[in-house]
């Protein structure tokens, strides 16, 4: 798809522009869309193309493509980061939790659900117009129809995670009727609404496609066997899980079992450019630089969030490791995951006069760390001080603030200073790397998640697994500087029984996505963020004091309030979360 930007920058601009006349009663501007002058299959086609452009229209502060605040730092993953609590305190009050509140102007949430919005509307709007053009007329008219409700189901299905009561919006509806949409459904219902586009797109689209990013078969088979799985997850009014539907995990496996893909043989191809639409990579939102156009179509999502002071980066220093998230990835000498113990001791938190940190002896972690995780004295993005040159150790003093957030870094989301895919705009990072919104380490673990929850652990073993092999294998890139001893990683041999299985999967979860967005959403899905979230903050907060008065109220900050001026809009049609 990266090849169609020159095209899409035309349509948008033509979608914009207008003229003028003294004879402006009686004439019609350019640009002004109607009926007669938009449905023909070649104007049809750009408006697609515009739809699929919808989903990667984020920014920093109101971010669509990333779920970085919402899923990390909004989880026991990540701190904000930042210079203090107040920079970009909308952030902090979501990681406070009991800060939160619906009235927070146009920033953040709010600003993400009206970009959530803004993509919707143009699919609805390239759906409205398709919808009118005879099929004979437009050989692809059922085959787009399919990717603008894909394009569509997956909005919706982002903004059900974030707010959980939401207007389900579709083609058709006037301003005034769409204003009367309620976002007071039922929960099964509202998956079911989100379900029945997906599921068009299943039965309509192809296997593949020709240009890489437009939506395919194996996408929507993916993303279904997602939506039920959080649809098996049955919740009350007050976020509870009161009961798990086995019809809808024994659905996840079989759209799991229609996915074709495979790992990476590295861990690290995932988030490096070069790797992008490899074939780990399932659905992903298209970047592009150098593509003829004025400014090209890089991402700045994650723009705050470059390491602080380096002179090789901006700024500014966010979405920093959590110490909990990085003892995570300490394994036993059995090379497994410390499932119940992991917490016990901190990792790399002495750092030395020389602005570095020494592994204490006898450590063995998890290599997905140094593919996760800038910590000081290790390589940062595999530029290693011995074997390839622009030696680029991460170093304490690369943190703006670590008296309040302490020093580990993120690493997934950063790219070498000198990659072709970077652009810098005044202090902030942008880069043409895309970002997947669904990967097949995420399918596996979908399947072995719904096959635990069946009671066939045994089946889940080899896919959990398989998982764990590939990031014993991730080690041939320079990660560690004098240090690669360290690494230990072993698959699990057996799993004695469902509830050691649901442990293994839940934390192998947690290190395959770390710092990734998902943590948070996983938590809500199993019914464990008050449990899990009140826990960190019980030890997190003698490590990090910011934390002190924060607080998880359950049946309340499993979602972010439904913005206020969005109720105010509608005069009460929209019904507010719990607990707000």
């Amino acid at each position: 798809m990266k090849n169609i930007n020159i095209y899409l920058m035309m349509i948008l601009i033509s979608l914009t522009m207008g003229s003028c006349s003294g004879d402006f009663l009686e004439y019609e501007p350019r640009g002004v869309l109607s009926s007669e002058n938009v449905a023909t299959p070649g104007n049809a086609e750009g408006l697609v193309i515009a739809a699929y452009a919808g989903i990667g229209n984020d920014e920093m502060v109101g971010p669509l493509t990333s779920q970085w605040v919402y899923g990390s730092v909004r989880s026991d993953d990540a701190y904000k980061g930042g210079g203090g609590r107040g920079d970009v305190g909308e952030i902090d009050r979501y990681e406070q939790y009991n800060l939160t509140i619906p009235d927070q102007g146009d920033f953040m949430a709010p600003r993400t659900w009206t970009n959530y919005y803004k993509a919707i509307s143009r699919a609805n709007f390239a759906l409205t117009v398709i919808n009118e053009i005879p099929s004979e007329e437009y050989e692809n008219k059922t085959l787009r129809q399919a990717e603008l409700r894909f394009l569509r189901a997956h909005s919706h299905f982002m903004l059900k995670l974030l707010f959980k009561k939401i207007p389900y919006i579709q083609e058709g509806l006037s301003q005034e009727e769409m204003a009367q949409v309620s976002n007071d459904v039922p929960n099964d219902e509202l998956w079911n609404k989100i379900a029945d586009d997906f599921l068009f797109a299943y039965n309509n689209l192809p296997p593949s496609q020709d240009e890489v990013g437009r939506a395919d078969r194996n996408a929507a088979a993916a993303y279904l066997a997602k939506l039920r799985l959080y649809q098996a997850y049955e919740q009350n009014d007050q976020h509870q899980v009161t009961s798990i539907n086995a019809s809808r995990l024994e659905e996840v496996i079989q759209y799991a079992d229609e996915v074709t893909g495979v790992l990476e043989p590295d861990f690290g191809n995932n988030f490096l450019d070069g790797h992008d639409n490899g074939p780990e990579s399932i659905w992903a939102i298209q970047f592009s630089i150098n593509d003829g156009t004025v400014v090209s179509r890089v991402s700045y999502v994650t723009g705050l969030n470059s390491p602080h002071g380096t002179g090789l980066y901006g700024c500014c220093g966010f979405h920093l490791a959590s110490q909990n998230m990085v003892n995570a990835f300490r394994t036993g000498s059995d090379g497994l995951p410390l499932l119940d113990s992991f917490n016990e001791v901190n990792i790399f938190n002495t750092v030395g006069p020389d602005g570095t940190s020494t592994p204490a002896a006898g450590l063995t972690v998890d290599p997905r760390i140094d593919h996760t995780v800038g910590i000081p004295g290790r390589p940062f993005k595999y530029r290693n001080t011995v074997n390839q040159p622009g030696d680029m150790v991460y170093n304490f003093s690369w943190a703006r603030d670590p008296g309040v957030y302490g020093y580990f870094g993120n690493m997934k989301e950063q790219q070498a200073p000198d990659c072709s895919c970077y652009v810098k705009e005044g202090p902030f990072i942008g880069t043409s790397k895309n970002i997947d919104f669904i990967r097949y380490a995420d399918v596996l673990l979908f399947k072995a998640e719904a096959l635990i929850q069946l009671n066939r652990w045994n089946e889940a073993l080899p896919l959990i697994n398989e998982v764990r092999e590939r990031a014993a294998a991730s080690t041939q890139r320079p990660l560690a500087a004098g240090a690669s001893d360290i690494y230990h990683v072993a698959p699990y041999e057996s799993f004695p029984n469902k509830e050691f299985a649901w442990k293994a999967l839940k934390f192998e979860r947690r290190m395959e996505f770390a710092m990734e967005g998902s943590r948070f959403f996983d938590l809500v899905r199993w019914g464990e963020a008050a449990i899990v979230l009140n826990d960190y903050l019980a030890r997190e907060r003698v490590r990090r004091d910011f934390l002190s008065n924060a607080q998880f109220t359950a049946g309340r900050d499993e979602y972010y309030p439904i913005p206020q001026r969005e109720i105010d809009f509608t005069r009460g049609v929209y019904k507010q979360n719990s607990g707000y």
